[in-house]
């Protein structure tokens, strides 16, 4: 039996599938490592999911890189015993490999670990309260430094991988070194795109937008979805959505209805008769507000703000916590003002009048004596 065994061993040892057994040992000796590990943090963490969100957050994001980098570690580990096994070509291969899987694995960890920041920070700092200025600022800034640091690691890494071989090295020398007329295609193609990341990083930072803004761009009336390094999403109130490059907000107008708060006045225009009674309506009004589950107790008053030849134009103001609870605020006023004279002043509604008067003092009826 011993004799067997020692057989067989060196047919391995001749064959170099030793020196594969070896590392295939290591790899599942590195996933048994990471699964033991990963589930005594879960059982160490398990119930403060809600009290260390960033905790819970980083141990689901990160488990598919660990899960790669913990045999790729291994086998790199175990590599030096077995080295003499394989050819130099081989060794190449496999150092190369390796280092260029864990390079791959630990920027998959890091923009994991972005991620995980992110979504504890969308987890801490929640956008469906009333008053979310301060959670909409912070969001927004984590979520475009986030895919900056995202991009700048992909980048990075990826010209560390390429760099592990001599072809791809020599073929990045011989372009630099040629660049001529491709350089500056090249630049000209890029202005933009490094155009779109710089104005990322300026809104970041300034934040004439952030997300969930109320805004008014290009005539349609929507709130800010989405914020990207190089566009952004407005989602339209009729769900449709406008993509617009993220310059367009650094170089165009636009107006932002939440830039410093939520609370909004709106208007209702009503065009009636000279014979309106404006107190009357002033005081109906009042009562209207008040009743209402949209009106936040700020501001309410009722103007006559012009008046033609015809009729009197009214303006209703009224205050709500946010730009929807404004809108039914507005409706619900219009509505009920306009039930409100149709039923008890029906005379003050537009009219045309129109007068016929009688013949002058100078011009009398023709008597058929005078003929």
């Amino acid at each position: 039996m011993d004799a067997l065994l020692t057989e067989a061993l060196n047919v391995l040892r001749r064959t170099g599938l030793d020196a594969l057994l070896i590392l295939a040992g290591a790899a599942v000796l590195g996933g048994l490592v990471y699964g033991a590990v990963h589930r005594g943090l879960r059982a160490l963490t398990r119930g403060l999911e809600g009290t260390l969100p960033l905790r819970g957050a980083l141990l689901r994001r990160t488990r598919g890189p660990l899960r790669m980098l913990a045999p790729v570690a291994c086998v790199y580990l175990a590599l030096p015993a077995v080295r003499a096994s394989f050819a130099d070509t081989t060794q190449a291969v496999l150092d190369n490999g390796l280092q260029g899987l864990f390079v791959v694995g630990v920027a998959w960890a890091l923009i994991a670990v972005l991620y995980a920041v992110e979504e504890a920070v969308s987890e801490r700092y929640k956008t469906d309260v009333p008053d979310n200025l301060e959670a909409r600022k912070i969001i927004t800034q984590t979520r475009i430094l986030r895919r900056i640091a995202a991009t700048a690691i992909v980048v990075i890494a990826g010209g560390i991988v390429l760099m592990q071989y001599d072809p791809l090295r020599e073929l990045g020398t011989g372009i630099l070194a040629s660049a001529g007329i491709v350089g500056i295609v090249v630049g000209v193609a890029a202005q933009r795109t490094l155009g779109d990341l710089i104005a990322g990083i300026q809104i970041a930072l300034t934040q004439p937008i952030r997300v969930e803004d109320v805004v008014i761009v290009e005539g349609e009336f929507g709130w800010i979805e989405e914020i990207t390094l190089t566009y952004v999403v407005v989602r339209v109130w009729d769900r449709r959505r406008i993509v617009l490059p993220i310059t367009h907000f650094l170089e165009q107008p636009f107006q932002n209805w939440t830039r410093t708060s939520a609370d909004l006045i709106g208007t209702v225009f009503l065009y009636l008769d000279y014979t309106v009674p404006v107190e009357e309506l002033r005081d109906e009004l009042r009562r209207i507000v008040e009743a209402s589950a949209h009106w936040d107790g700020d501001v309410v008053g009722l103007q006559m703000t012009d008046a033609s030849e015809r009729t009197v134009t009214l303006r209703a103001t009224a205050s709500a916590k946010d730009a929807s609870t404004l809108w039914s605020l507005r409706c619900e006023i219009r509505e009920r003002l306009v039930a409100y004279i149709r039923e008890h002043h029906p005379d003050a509604l537009p009219a045309l009048r129109t007068r016929l008067d009688g013949p002058g003092e100078g011009e009398r009826p023709a008597r058929g004596g005078d003929a």
